[in-house]
């Protein structure tokens, strides 16, 4: 697959039809993902993962330029690869939209806010983190942010796990996780492993049946 080419359901002519607002579609060019990754970055608290959910209403949602599987798989990649997610996010999707300026400027517009926004609270913050005002306001985005976190969960969960497989997977992941602190790299490959035998299973087991098929064919003629 080329830059900028897209995959998945649906196609370029998406960015053609209508919303339910009656606004259309626009194509994914640099300077609307950076504005897109900017507004993200500019009004996001928590880190990287509490973007999950503002990224997939932008990017899958809002923009119509990704599907929910497009999403859960950058965000595999994403997870697997070093860095910090929202920087990998920014540009898988940037390069997979618009290209290597699409990758870019995505990029570009996650880190600028943060970068600009952390000048100024370091300017600032360190002569008044003790006052009680601002630590109770910290402390009340703090849950604030593990429910953007959850429901980006939530969001992706409903098409990630689509069988009984996947959501054992997703049970047995977790429980690595949590229960083992296996790092997230290794969770991914042993459930990519998974997949693939799981996969391979199928095949041989359609081999088989049209195997048994044709012999049973051939022993009624």
């Amino acid at each position: 697959m080329q830059a900028g080419e897209r995959t998945g359901k649906a196609p370029l002519s998406r960015y053609g039809e209508k919303q339910d607002k009656g606004k259309a579609f626009l194509p994914p060019t640099p300077l609307r993902l950076f504005w897109s990754f900017f507004t993200i970055g500019a009004f996001t608290f928590g880190g990287g993962y509490a973007m999950l959910p503002l990224i997939r209403k932008s990017i899958v949602e809002r923009s119509g330029w990704m599907e929910d599987e497009e999403f859960v798989d950058a965000i595999a990649v994403a997870q697997s690869s070093p860095g910090p997610i929202a920087v990998n996010i920014a540009a898988l999707t940037g390069y997979k939209l618009s290209g290597l300026s699409g990758a870019l400027l995505s990029v570009a517009g996650a880190a600028l806010p943060s970068f600009i926004t952390i000048l100024v609270v370091a300017s600032i913050f360190l002569g008044v983190q003790h006052n009680p005002y601002v630590r109770a306001a910290m402390a009340g985005m703090r849950p604030a942010v593990v429910a953007l976190m959850a429901a980006a969960v939530f969001d992706v969960g409903k098409t990630a796990i689509k069988s009984r497989f996947g959501g054992a997977l997703a049970l047995l992941a977790l429980l690595a996780l949590i229960g083992f602190n296996v790092h997230p790299v290794f969770v991914i490959i042993a459930a990519a492993t998974a997949g693939v035998a799981a996969c391979r299973l199928e095949v041989v087991k359609a081999e088989n049946g049209a195997a048994q098929e044709e012999k049973k064919n051939k022993e009624t003629r």
